[in-house]
């Protein structure tokens, strides 16, 4: 996608039909604030850059995924809120998800990820 700026677009995962939702949180301001004062999500955000998240003052437990510079994932965790993840010095973006959401998506190390603009816009 070249240069990532704020906005919504479409994560595929090979071996699913339907894409997934995803926000883009490329501004400063955007990532800051990540899913801070949500009760859930529907689909993923992608914070980019990202090497690291933390989950303090989050409602609810995400599903993390660390992805390389060509959207190849490194790793996936599940964080409980008030934790702080350990940083992945080859992570480039960082994927999060309602806890469970990954696994239902398929998502695991190695996985290559697609994200495109949403259809329509």
């Amino acid at each position: 996608m070249g240069r990532w700026h704020d906005g919504t677009a479409e994560l595929t995962v090979p071996g699913q039909d339907a894409p997934v939702p995803v926000e883009i949180a490329a501004s400063y301001r955007a990532r800051t604030r990540g899913l801070l004062g949500r009760d859930g999500i529907d689909g993923a955000i992608m914070l980019t850059p990202g090497s690291s998240v933390h989950t303090f003052r989050m409602r609810f437990a995400i599903d993390v995924a660390y992805l390389d510079s060509e959207l190849r994932v490194l790793d996936v965790v599940t964080m409980r809120p008030g934790r702080l993840g350990t940083i992945r010095f080859r992570s480039r973006h960082v994927l999060e998800a309602e806890a469970g959401a990954m696994a239902r998506w398929g998502l695991r190390p190695g996985v290559r990820l697609g994200i495109a603009p949403r259809a329509g816009r």
